[in-house]
């Protein structure tokens, strides 16, 4: 790298961040330059830098003072535009063209610019070599279509880990191949083989990066943090070429031909029985074909050097920013939060559990159930506080109706007949089915309404003595 470039360059936070995870292993300065694609130099300088513990580009760019104007960033659009029309253009070509455009800059920056657009080079030779203990995993996720004894058909999802040194494996049925399988996957794959590797290879990044080509490249925040949180490297390979960084085997198509394609499943709850027991054959009875060894043999040696898992899966919460929405809820995922009524507008950042969901806006923060019943976790406080934010009588009523309606089908029919029948009255039986709604809560309101609904009783105070009942049965 030449002095102007060396001062030129910008590494960012996650490439910083893998400097920093394997000057912590033990590697030399010209070690690290090498595995990680950056100079020496910068090596030097961020082994004196803090930790990485944010991945906030903007705020680390703006605490350093970087953001220079380029002269030939402005030129970006006409390269590509030219590149576009004629992909194999030499690039001195594009560089006299970008003088009649105006360019006053020099040769070496376009010709990076050049590069940049371009795309790296394809490659010629395809090197392959073995991992150290500890070293390298793999993820990936893969679909395979499943035919059942019974002739059900189900299309499955599964998401794939293996050490490259001991080749001991992980495979899990998910969902979706969406950010939070891949996350939970690979925490739940750390913490069974015992520690985190230095990287983690993974062949298909359109999960784990927003914009591949981008420079620097634009992560996914959640799977930046989590790389962050646990301490390790993420390296990026070209679908179906999973040496290309020294990773594994084909692990989709190892885990498709040897347990999907040659096996027989009685339904879903048989196929996962058979996967776990295919995986403690793999892992501690079959040897490797690769080497030769029980896999369980040589995680042992991985283990040695594998770091430990900081949080327990259970444990560990995804972080997604969101914002308090006008109604003072947050969704995520079609499910919807309430949030305290002075939040509303803020940003926030949703804590993703397991089992719960945290939600912090500043000061204010809030609890849920991961899964609440229907789509909506409503806890009665909040809803008190935000009917006592409503102005006005008949946005205190309409407010209550809202919440009523929020218990589904049932609740809309009953509401619809109540105020069809009782045209006149109709709001102060709603006023008695809000306060039963804070009484006793959404689920026991909801069989009320709908025993009442099959009783042809149309009134509040059905509803009530309905309800009596089943709390005093």
């Amino acid at each position: 790298m030449s002095p102007s470039a060396e001062r030129s360059e910008v590494i960012p936070m996650i490439k910083r961040h893998e400097v920093q995870v394997l000057l912590d292993a033990g590697f030399s300065h010209r070690q690290v330059a090498k595995r990680a694609g950056v100079s020496k130099r910068s090596v030097t300088r961020i082994a004196q830098e803090p930790p990485v513990e944010s991945i906030d580009e903007a705020g680390v760019a703006r605490s350093r003072q970087i953001g220079r104007p380029s002269v030939v960033g402005e030129f970006r659009t006409q390269v590509k535009e030219i590149l576009e029309e004629k992909p194999k253009l030499p690039t001195v070509e594009v560089f006299h063209r970008m003088k009649l455009k105006g360019y006053k800059g020099g040769k070496s920056a376009v010709y990076e610019l050049v590069k940049s657009v371009r795309g790296p080079a394809p490659s010629r030779v395809m090197v392959r070599f073995e991992g150290l203990a500890g070293e390298f995993a793999q993820f990936d996720f893969g679909t395979v279509r499943v035919r059942y004894l019974s002739g059900e058909v189900e299309s499955l999802h599964f998401a794939g880990y293996r050490l490259k040194y001991s080749r001991w494996a992980y495979i899990e049925v998910v969902p979706n191949q969406q950010i939070e399988p891949l996350c939970r996957a690979l925490v739940r794959a750390f913490d069974a083989s015992g520690g985190v590797p230095l990287s983690v290879v993974f062949d298909n990044p359109k999960t784990v990066v927003i914009h591949p080509k981008a420079t620097p490249i634009v992560w996914n925040s959640t799977m930046a943090q989590l790389s962050v949180d646990f301490g390790f490297g993420i390296e990026l390979c070209a679908p179906r070429r999973a040496n290309q960084k020294g990773s594994i085997e084909n692990l989709v198509g190892w885990v498709k031909n040897s347990f999907f394609k040659v096996r027989r499943f009685q339904d879903r709850a048989d196929l996962l029985a058979q996967l776990s027991e295919w995986l403690t054959e793999v892992n501690e009875v079959r040897p490797s074909r690769a080497t030769g060894e029980i896999p369980s043999v040589l995680l042992l040696e991985d283990q040695k050097r594998l770091r430990p898992v900081a949080v327990p899966p259970e444990d560990y919460a995804l972080q997604f920013e969101v914002l308090v929405g006008p109604t003072g809820m947050v969704t995520h995922k079609g499910i919807r939060y309430a949030m305290p009524p002075e939040s509303i507008g803020f940003a926030a950042t949703l804590h993703l559990y397991p089992d719960r969901a945290r939600i912090t806006a500043g000061r204010h923060e809030a609890s849920h159930p991961r899964f609440p019943q229907g789509d909506l976790s409503y806890p009665p406080d909040l809803r008190a506080r935000h009917l006592a934010s409503v102005s006005g009588t008949r946005g205190r009523l309409y407010f209550q109706r809202q919440r009523l309606l929020e218990l589904g089908p049932v609740a809309e029919h009953f509401l619809t007949e109540l105020i069809h029948q009782r045209p006149r009255t109709w709001k102060g039986d709603l006023q008695v089915l809000y306060e039963l709604l804070d009484r006793i809560g959404a689920e026991a309101l909801f069989a009320a309404l709908q025993a009442a609904l099959l009783r042809g009783l149309i009134g509040a105070e059905y509803v009530s003595d309905l309800a009596r009942r089943e709390v005093s049965a």
